[in-house]
């Protein structure tokens, strides 16, 4: 089976950059680090600790005095020259193991990470208010980096609203996102560009979900191995993941149905729950499960002409597909029931390798290759809906922001460059003059009748780690 080799850290450049330049501040106030479950927080503050002195201690909703006793033990190995064997004797109150954590600090830093801290709350409701005041004490007399870690995203969030006792105590907050189609591709050394982009397309860019592909098996044996047998690994994660990373009730569930099923209009999502939609969308676009897309050209605060799909490419498979075939799956016919899954993989992958493709335009743009001064990367239709342009590149030109590139992205091994081109030039004619355009066309595999002066992008280029 090809697998990544132990100990090889993929991604995550950002993140890392940003922890280190908090671990080196004169006197940073604690570090945040969140994200939901699978989705590598651990694995990011491994490698970022690796060559530092730590304290890692992972809750598990134990009572207080077993979390203590749990701690102290973790602190006794940086504590060997201390009088107090913390092993023997543990601290038996928040206040006083913070204490003693700050003087370990006091001559050289000291990392504190405090994974899965809801946990900790929940067992210590007060440990924010004990946290907060020892942050004030301890200021400027201890080296003791504090990072703080969680996979509730609600509990994460609502840690840093104005109202509690921590807001403003942060000095870094980092909400970790799964991976982008390059990253993703990097977990995918012994695929073919193709694949990759397909497996992303199937398990999206959570880390876990890609680590468990075998790369060495098909498409059909893998979707038979992880999706078509009862409790297979991906038929049991799409429940879980909408049983525990969304907000406990019906309406974030019922949203996802309903934009799984295509209702993609704030009204026709209304319809579909018989609820108001609008609060439940924005906390789940901001844990990135669903995205919100309107026209690149138009204002974001004021645009009406908004649609929503889900974004977590895994749901969409999930709610999309794979839910529709779970019973018969768990009754024993999964073997016949894969036939049907590849079937059906062609239309899920449009859209996903749409947003694929506005990805990689925007990391062009990053690198400079599109022009300067971009500033928005997107899709665009007219009023009525029609003519739609999968990504339209805009740059800032003087006062006004102009379309400097549209282009179309294909699901489809072949692609006719020439065609594509000429659709692109009739569609923008309410947008820009098509002369004054570039063009790009993006195909699964390869381009046919490309111009010189069309951008020709394929998987090859997206799923390039």
């Amino acid at each position: 089976m090809t697998v990544l080799p132990r100990g090889v850290f993929v991604g995550r450049a950002e993140e890392l950059a940003a922890l280190e330049a908090w671990w080196a501040g004169s006197a940073p106030r604690p570090a945040m680090v969140w994200g939901r479950r699978r989705v590598g927080k651990t694995a990011l503050i491994e490698k970022f600790a690796e060559g530092k002195r730590m304290v890692f201690h992972t809750a598990a909703r134990r009572p207080v005095v077993d979390e203590l006793r749990e701690l102290s033990s973790r602190m006794a190995p940086v504590a060997a020259e201390s009088l107090r064997d913390l092993r023997e004797r543990p601290y038996e109150r928040w206040e006083d193991l913070l204490d003693g954590l700050a003087e370990l600090a006091r001559d050289e830093p000291l990392l504190l990470v405090l994974d899965e801290f809801p946990e900790l709350i929940a067992a210590s409701p007060a440990l924010p208010t004990i946290l907060r005041a020892f942050l004030d004490r301890s200021q400027g007399h201890t080296r003791l980096r504090i990072l703080i870690c969680g996979s509730s995203v609600r509990v994460m969030a609502a840690m840093q609203d104005y109202r509690k006792p921590l807001y403003g105590r942060f000095d870094e907050s980092i909400l970790l996102h799964p991976f982008r189609p390059a990253e993703a591709a990097a977990m995918l050394p012994g695929l073919p560009p193709a694949d990759r982009a397909l497996v992303y397309g199937i398990t999206g860019g959570m880390p876990l979900y890609l680590q468990w592909w075998q790369q060495d098996l098909s498409v059909r044996e893998n979707l038979r191995t992880l999706a078509c047998r009862p409790g297979a690994l991906l038929l049991t994660e799409g429940e879980r993941v909408l049983g525990t990373e969304i907000e406990s009730g019906d309406k974030p569930a019922a949203i996802l149905y309903a934009l799984a099923a295509g209702r993609t209009k704030h009204h026709e999502i209304e319809d579909a729950i018989r609820a108001e939609a609008s609060r439940t969308l924005e906390r789940l676009i901001t844990m990135r499960l669903v995205e919100r897309l309107i026209p690149v050209t138009e204002d974001p605060a004021r645009s009406k002409r908004r649609i929503y799909r889900i974004a977590d490419n895994f749901l969409a498979f999930y709610l999309g597909i794979l839910s529709h075939y779970r019973a018969e799956i768990e009754r024993g016919l999964g073997a016949t029931i894969v036939d049907a899954l590849l079937n059906d993989l062609d239309d899920h992958m449009g859209a996903i390798y749409e947003g694929a493709f506005r990805d990689h335009l925007r990391r062009l743009a990053v690198e400079g290759r599109l022009g300067p001064a971009v500033v928005a990367v997107g899709p665009w239709w007219r009023h009525d809906g029609q003519d739609q342009l999968d990504a339209v590149v805009l740059a800032k030109q003087g006062r006004t922001r102009k379309p400097i590139l549209a282009g179309e992205s294909k699901w489809a091994r072949q692609v006719d460059a020439a065609r594509i081109r000429r659709g692109l030039e009739r569609k923008v004619a309410d947008l820009a003059d098509p002369d004054e355009l570039r063009y790009a066309v993006c195909a699964r595999e390869t381009l046919i009748n490309l111009d010189d002066d069309v951008l020709g992008i394929t998987a090859t280029d997206i799923f390039a780690p």
